[in-house]
This record gives structure tokens, sequence and C-alpha cells, in this order.
């Protein structure tokens, strides 16, 4: 509160007290409970009072349009400020679906590069099977005919005579 606004306040009381004074100072009327005072002392304070009072009440005023605007300003940041948190809330809850989705997905890639390279594992086995299986097969080729040669040399060798070469000489 100012200075003024103090002065106002004190000078209207200050008015309502001299009324005061006036009319319980003012000539009782026997038998009654009515005073005598001096009317234009009367009405020169209600003046002053009426003078006084407006001050006051556009002071009133003032303070209470400045309550309003900062009530009125208050809540506008008080929105703002919801206002950011539900957008930065919402833009969290989008991250965290974003990175849920890219977890999905990651782990879909994960998966699929498994899945392949047990394709690719599974396809290099049967790729060496059958090759193995096909050397195999040659080298079971081969050793039948090293074994022909072999018992052919070996006949060759127990029946010389029948090879068509000389008698083997002993020495």
């Amino acid at each position: 509160m100012t200075d003024v606004e103090r002065g106002s306040q004190v000078e209207a009381l200050a008015l309502l007290d001299r009324l005061e004074s006036l009319v319980s100072g003012g000539a009782r009327v026997p038998l009654t409970s009515r005073s005598i005072v001096d009317e234009q002392e009367f009405i020169d304070l209600l003046d002053q009072i009426r003078a006084s009072i407006p001050e006051e009440v556009r002071q009133a005023k003032r303070v209470s349009q400045e309550r309003e605007k900062v009530i009125l300003q208050a809540q506008s940041e008080a929105d703002k400020i919801i206002n950011t948190a539900r957008e930065q809330a919402t833009a969290l809850l989008e991250e965290n679906e974003l990175v849920r989705l890219a977890h999905e997905q990651a782990n879909a890639y994960v998966q699929d590069a498994i899945q392949r390279a047990e394709e690719i594992r599974r396809g290099a086995d049967e790729y060496a099977l059958a090759a193995l299986d096909e050397l195999e097969q040659h080298l079971t080729r081969l050793l039948a005919t090293i074994r022909k040669g072999k018992a052919a040399l070996e006949r060759s060798l127990q029946n010389p005579m029948e090879s068509g070469g000389a008698p083997a000489q002993e020495s």
C-alpha cells in the first residue's frame, strides 16, 4: 500500500470519526434516543467523506483489475506450461513408438539374416556332401581300377608264361 493510499484511508477514517463525534456529541432530545446536530457541519462531513471514498473505491477497483490481470497472466502461463508438457509427452511417446518400431524392424532383419545364413549353410553342406559323394564315387572307381590292375599284375607274376613274356630266371 502506498503512502497516498494510506493517507486517503486515514482521511476517510478520520472523517468518519468526526461524524461519529458530531452525532454522539450533539444535544439529546429528552426521552428519546435522538440527538440534535449542526446540519451544515453534518453535510460538510458527508461531502468530505464522499470526496475521499471515490479515490479509495478507484484504488480498490485498480487493485481488483490488477489482480484479475495477474490471475489471467498466471492462467495463461499455466496453460502454456501444460501445453508444452503435453507436447513433450506426445513427442516422447512418439519417440518411444519410433524406437519400438525400430527395434521390431531390427529384430526382423536379424531373424531374416539368421534364416538366410541357415539356408546358405544348409546349401553349402548339401553342396559339400554332393561333392564328397562324387569324389567318393570317383575314388571308388579309381580304387576298383587300381585293384584290377594290381590283380592283373599279381596273376601275371604267378603265371609268367601266360602273360607272353619270358620265363622268369631263377638266380
